[in-house]
């Protein structure tokens, strides 16, 4: 993503209705060094405890990060976790008119219990029947009062009683009226009351419920039987799935498009659907394209899941994350090997293999890669990962660990393709891959070849001499004091 496309998203003033279950997140933090004596359980020994906003207000929390205004609509107790919600919500500057107060309800809490960055156990007070009829006319009185003045409408559904089947159409109906996009983030098996918005956002889990299809991984012909379902069911704009670490995939042009995530370090998933919706909406409104919403979505997700808690990302944030793992949209992984290779077989692309360890990339690194691209349309690069750089070449190495090899091929236009390996040899990628060109360097002349009885033919780049990461450490050794 360009600093333009960023520069347009911060450029626009968006206000955006959220209808759903608002609730409130409560944290207990502390340690664990025991188990009781009383049951087989830890004993967390408690050090701190946070109330944040939850449920729909943290779409709407994701939605200020990235700089739009929000106008809350949903259901509270008559209760003090009710009047919590509410105040929570004035202090941050949003007019909480659009919430309403059953009397005998309960207020949705959620309390997990987190030690040493774990969470242990969630301990839930809520109620999820149907809110009243009476709840439901208010809400619908005050979406008809605002609908003209917001740029789309979110429905975030927990299940909590407020997004009824009665309900929920009526608030599309009257969105779809307006002219407005309608995004849901969905819950249960019956998807029907969704039907005329604009997108949903279902886990893999919750749309193999929805449709009755199992979706494998790496399996686009699953994957796009269940987005034609999803389409045909409640008559979507947008076919979506979320798919965890494999991304989120989409309908696009009838055929299923697997934008992927880049893999980070994991802390909590607490509300990245939420941030993952609000991203689709905030960019959506803005007048980009799905494909654009999907691929900040994927950024801004990434971003959370690195935090503890449920967390939002900034435009800021996002831009910064964007910008370091730009150049690894053109890393592979082996689940998304045989769609790829299926793909520019159909185009009738000549497809190069090559690898190696590529720690200190250096001039002889980009001629040899140079040289190999030119040998076909497509070049693949496999890469010995840091474990299989190690027992090849002893404990020093690598000097660069796997991202920051990866990061640096992939910013070299000769480089099509990026996966890596847990193996010594990247044989049995060879043997997946059967490429038309299998490309060593020069120094193999006369040695064998691991993979060539896999490529339709094997040739031998030039080696700059002098030119190694070796010989570069070694430099670097000579002149330490």
């Amino acid at each position: 993503m360009e600093s333009a496309f960023f520069d347009l998203l911060e450029a626009h003033a968006l206000c955006v209705l959220v209808v759903g279950d608002v609730m409130i997140d409560h944290y207990v933090w502390g340690e664990c060094e025991r188990i009781s004596p009383e049951a087989p359980v830890a004993v967390v020994d408690v050090k701190s405890e946070s109330r944040r906003l939850g449920g729909a207000c943290n779409v709407m929390h994701n939605l200020l990060a990235l700089g739009a205004s929000v106008i809350p609509c949903g259901v509270v107790g008559d209760d003090l976790v009710g009047a919590e919600i509410c105040r929570k919500l004035s202090e941050m500057g949003i007019d909480t008119t659009g919430l309403v107060s059953q009397n005998n309800r309960l207020s949705t809490q959620k309390t997990r219990i987190i030690a040493s960055n774990q969470q242990v156990v969630r301990v839930d007070w809520e109620q999820r029947h149907d809110i009243s009829a009476q709840s439901e006319e208010q809400i619908l009185a005050f979406v008809r009062d605002v609908i003209a003045r917001v740029d789309c409408v979110v429905l975030s559904d927990y299940a909590k009683g407020v997004l009824t089947s009665s309900l929920t159409p009526q608030i599309i109906a009257l969105a779809n009226a307006a002219g407005k996009r309608v995004l849901v983030d969905p819950k249960g098996s019956d998807y029907r009351k969704y039907r005329g918005a604009t997108l949903l956002t279902p886990n893999k889990k919750e749309a193999q419920s929805a449709t009755g299809i199992t979706i494998a991984r790496g399996d686009d012909t699953c994957l796009r039987q269940a987005l034609l379902v999803l389409r045909e069911q409640c008559a979507l704009t947008y076919p979506l799935i979320t798919l965890s670490e494999e991304g989120i995939g989409i309908l696009h042009n009838g055929e299923p498009l697997r934008v992927p995530t880049i893999a980070r370090e994991v802390y909590d998933v607490t509300g990245a659907g939420d941030t993952v919706i609000a991203a689709l909406a905030f960019v959506l409104c803005c007048g980009e394209s799905i494909v654009k919403a999907v691929q900040f979505a994927n950024a801004a997700a990434a971003v959370v899941v690195g935090k503890i808690g449920s967390a939002t990302a900034t435009l800021a944030e996002i831009r910064r994350y964007a910008h370091v793992n730009r150049a690894h949209s053109k890393r592979v992984f082996a689940e998304n090997l045989a769609t790829l290779v299926a793909k520019l077989r159909s185009e009738g692309k000549t497809i190069v293999w090559t690898n190696g360890c590529f720690d200190i990339l250096h001039y002889g690194h980009v001629a040899y890669l140079q040289e190999a691209r030119d040998y076909g349309d497509v070049l693949i690069v496999g890469v010995n990962s840091d474990d299989s750089v190690r027992a090849l070449k002893g404990k020093s190495r690598p000097i660069n660990m796997l991202e920051d090899r990866i990061g640096v091929l992939c910013a070299l236009s000769a480089v099509d393709f990026v996966i890596s390996f847990e193996e010594q040899t990247p044989l049995a990628l060879i043997e997946a891959i059967k490429p038309d060109v299998l490309v060593k360097g020069s120094d193999y002349e006369g040695k064998e070849i691991v993979g060539a009885e896999f490529a339709g033919e094997v040739r031998l780049a030039k080696l700059l001499s002098g030119r190694s990461s070796s010989a570069v450490i070694a430099k670097i050794q000579a002149v330490q004091p």
